[in-house]
């Protein structure tokens, strides 16, 4: 046998780990200094760090926490600049493209590097990205989760592209501020996505909500603000049964006084948000409908629905036993008998937002504080309610 001698003893160093032990340690590294100075050590620290990247925007992006002041010059990333970043970091899941305004379609071709490994896209305010942009997203990203495409030039036929590749992996889609958009994109991807969970709308103005028709019970959080919405689409957007939050706030007058009926049909008996702030129009046989249909429903803005009268206050008190959160604000008919019927009822509530209301009388605000003081009463309006579209998940 063979004997080893001291002086033959060999010395290790932390170059002779192997890679997989390379990227543990890279990945508990909690300083971000620490993260950032890694790959200068070598090249193949640097090529640890790469594969380990799984995220990146850029300061441009709209979504960036804590950003700099914007009197700070930021980079304009054009598409050589991508190019070089995914092939470096070509392991990405996440990337937010966001506020890179100078891309545009031709750009979007080095998405090939991460590929089918990217999750979650955003291009919000890429303007230069049309339907021929998003037919290039969908070829080389048929994984993606979430999507938002916030005042993109995509149409139905870009949507439908989309939605056909990655029908078995989207979840989350921003569609708010895309005038190309109509009822029948929204139609080809709520039947073809059958994971689908939330769907932005909002100042979509070529939808009135029929797209939504035999939409997947799975679709939980729908916001549609400022759309052209009629009776029929409201009731569209809720037959999959499964929706838990919904905006129509700012829905035009030609929904009337009873075309929020639907909501309260039963279809929509698992929602607990509930937004029609500014939906002036509406009367008191959709309130009382959803009031009862309903049962809930935890926070429901009301804000600026003039329309309400006596009969809808005294059915949201009645019926409304799990409301936590009322929003009220300067609606017209507010009057001291609605009030009564609301103090009588919602046993749950906890925040009351209320101010402007003309019709109140100073008493009837009084003996509500009086009898109510598990009730917190807020002056301040609320025009966003809910969870963030992104983190809305089932699971």
């Amino acid at each position: 046998m063979e004997n080893v001698s001291e002086s033959d003893d060999v010395r290790t160093s932390i170059i002779h780990l192997p890679d997989d032990c390379l990227s543990f340690i890279f990945q508990r590294l909690d300083n971000l200094d620490d993260h950032d100075s890694f790959g200068l050590t070598c090249h193949r620290f640097l090529n640890i760090q790469n594969i380990n990247r799984r995220s990146l925007q850029f300061q441009c992006s709209l979504s960036l926490l804590n950003s700099p002041s914007l009197s700070q010059p930021t980079l304009a990333v054009n598409s050589d600049h991508l190019h070089r970043l995914l092939t470096r970091f070509q392991w990405l899941e996440h990337l937010s493209l966001s506020g890179c305004t100078v891309l545009n379609d031709s750009s979007l071709a080095s998405l090939r590097y991460p590929g089918a490994r990217l999750h979650s896209l955003h291009l919000d305010c890429c303007y230069g990205v049309s339907d021929d942009g998003i037919s290039t997203v969908a070829s080389f990203c048929p994984n993606l989760r979430v999507v938002s495409l916030y005042r993109c030039s995509i149409s139905d036929i870009g949507l439908e592209t989309l939605a056909r590749a990655a029908s078995l992996a989207l979840r989350c889609v921003n569609l708010s501020y895309c005038p190309l958009v109509s009822d029948f994109g929204v139609k080809a991807l709520t039947q073809a996505c059958l994971q689908i969970e939330s769907v932005k709308i909002s100042n979509c103005k070529s939808i009135t909500g029929v797209g939504f028709i035999n939409s997947s019970p799975t679709l939980g959080y729908v916001d549609a603000e400022s759309c052209q919405l009629e009776p029929k689409g409201v009731a569209g957007i809720v037959s999959g049964g499964g929706v838990e939050f919904l905006n129509i706030s700012s829905a035009v007058s030609y929904i009337g006084k009873d075309g929020l009926v639907p909501i309260g049909s039963g279809v929509a008996s698992k929602l607990k948000v509930l937004n029609l702030r500014m939906c002036r129009t509406v009367g008191d046989e959709s309130i009382k409908a959803i009031a009862r249909g309903c049962p809930l429903l935890q926070e429901w803005n009301l804000a600026l629905c003039h329309e309400v009268r006596v009969e809808g206050w005294v059915a949201v008190g009645k019926w409304c036993y799990s409301l936590k959160k009322l929003h009220v604000n300067r609606c017209r008919n507010l009057c001291d008998q609605g009030l009564l019927g609301i103090r009588r009822g919602c046993k749950n509530l906890r925040i009351l937002h209320m101010n402007g209301n003309a019709r109140l009388t100073s008493t009837a605000v009084e003996m509500f504080k009086l009898h109510r003081g598990d009730v917190t009463l807020r002056s301040e309006e609320v025009m966003v309610i809910g969870p963030d579209w992104r983190l809305y998940t089932r699971g």
